[in-house]
Formats: structure tokens, C-alpha cells, sequence
């Protein structure tokens, strides 16, 4: 195996002992025995920022007998926002923008009862910011019939994700696909809502039903591996500023 390479699927063992974080080349290299983490294409891993290196460099120090590749959320995000975004950033915009023509903060429950009081009380005040800030005005919807949104928001959506660089591009469309809204994503990456608390307004209507019908061991693995993933992205995103 070629050293600091992975190849997806497998859990190799560790085959280093020191972790370390260079400046090299106009960024930050993380240094496994002195040689370069790769990507599975081979690529060498350069970050712009100490503080993102480090979170890099943090994962590798935590790595048993073996190295667990799936819990790496940093590492592989940050090979995805090297190695992918930078050749498709016009698609990773477009496929937030079309997150936001459905955006999960629009879909409200009927009026009246207590889940739609719920859901008003939390997505509102971010509905209403993004407006006042990003000049996002999203029509809000009730049920879960399609309503179509200004085909001008969606344009300032895509926008607003194509003026990102590609680290925080990269971000941003994580964070739509894990939240199911732009607008989250966006209010995590902007310092409006911490990870847990995106992570709390993205699942408010679980979260009711739960409180109803409780919650089963698998369904509590899966929310705890997503609220982790969560707090890794406001991690992120403040690793970047």
C-alpha cells in the first residue's frame, strides 16, 4: 500500500505513528511519517487554513489498530472539495438551488396544530433572516404538495453558493444534503445557527413524532451519526473563516 493512500472500501491498518501539519505550497499539508495523507486518486491533501489541517490531522492522531476511512468526515470532505467541487462547481450550485426550490423550512404542517406552532417558532426567525440578509424571499408552503418558489430566489440561491470558495462551496452543499435546506445550510455556514441547533431545526417533525410513538435504537444511531456530522460541519466552516 502506498503510504497516507486509501482505497475505498477497505480498513487498513495504521502504518504510521506520527501526524503532523505543514505549510507547504500556499497551504496546509498533513504529514503521516513525513509523507503526504493521498486521496484514493492519489492526490495530495492541501488545505488553505492551520485550523482546517489540524481538524484533518486530528482524525488521522485518532485512528486506532486500524483505520476506520467512514468516521473520517473531514478528511474525505476535504478531498471532495479538492478533488470534485473545483471541476463541477456550477453543478454543486445547481444542486443546492434545487434543494432550495423544496426546501424543508417551507413545508409546514397544517395550521393549527401543535407540530405547524412548533415549526413556525423555529424556521421563521431563519426564514425571515435570510430574507432580510440574502434577499431569499422563499413562498411557504402547507402539506406536502410542491409549491414552486421565485425563480428568482433559486438564481440568487445559486449565486450566492457560486461566490463560496470551493472549501466552503464544498460545505455548503453537504450541509443542504444533510439539513434537506439551503437555507440551513447557508444559516451554518454564515454562523447564524451552531451544527447542533441546524441539526435540531432540520428534524423538528421527527423529532414531534418521536415524542409520540418514542424512539428506536436504530433511529437514535442514526441521529446521533448525523448530529455528529452536523457539529463536524459547523467545525468546518469556522476552521475557514
Amino acid at each position: 500500500m502506498q503510504k497516507g493512500f486509501i482505497e475505498p472500501g477497505e480498513k487498513p491498518r495504521r502504518f504510521y505513528k506520527d501526524v503532523a501539519v505543514v505549510a507547504e505550497d500556499g497551504g496546509f499539508a498533513v504529514k503521516l511519517d513525513g509523507r503526504n495523507v493521498r486521496s484514493p486518486k492519489g492526490g495530495k491533501l492541501s488545505v488553505p487554513t492551520r485550523a482546517l489541517a489540524e481538524l484533518v490531522a486530528a482524525e488521522w492522531k485518532a485512528q486506532g489498530e486500524h483505520i476506520e476511512v467512514a468516521a473520517m468526515h473531514v478528511t474525505r470532505l476535504a478531498f471532495t472539495a479538492t478533488e470534485a467541487v473545483p471541476q463541477a462547481r456550477d453543478a454543486t450550485a445547481a444542486q443546492v438551488a434545487q434543494y432550495a426550490a423544496s426546501d424543508l423550512l417551507c413545508y409546514f404542517s397544517e395550521r393549527g396544530d401543535s407540530l405547524y406552532e412548533r415549526q413556525v417558532a423555529a424556521w421563521e426567525p431563519v426564514l425571515r433572516r435570510a430574507e432580510h440578509e440574502l434577499a431569499l424571499v422563499f413562498k411557504r408552503a402547507t402539506g406536502i404538495i410542491h409549491t414552486e418558489q421565485p425563480e428568482d430566489t433559486l438564481a440568487k440561491v445559486k449565486g450566492l453558493a457560486q461566490a463560496l470558495d470551493d472549501f466552503a462551496l464544498t460545505g455548503v452543499a453537504f450541509g443542504t444534503a444533510l439539513f434537506g435546506s439551503a437555507v440551513l445550510a447557508f444559516a451554518l455556514q454564515r454562523g447564524w445557527v451552531n451544527g447542533e441547533e441546524a441539526w435540531t431545526l432540520s428534524r423538528i417533525d421527527e423529532a414531534y413524532q418521536e415524542e409520540k410513538w418514542g424512539v428506536d435504537e436504530e433511529a437514535a444511531e442514526r441521529t446521533a451519526r448525523l448530529l455528529a456530522e452536523a457539529q463536524m460541519l459547523e467545525a468546518w466552516f469556522k476552521a475557514l473563516a
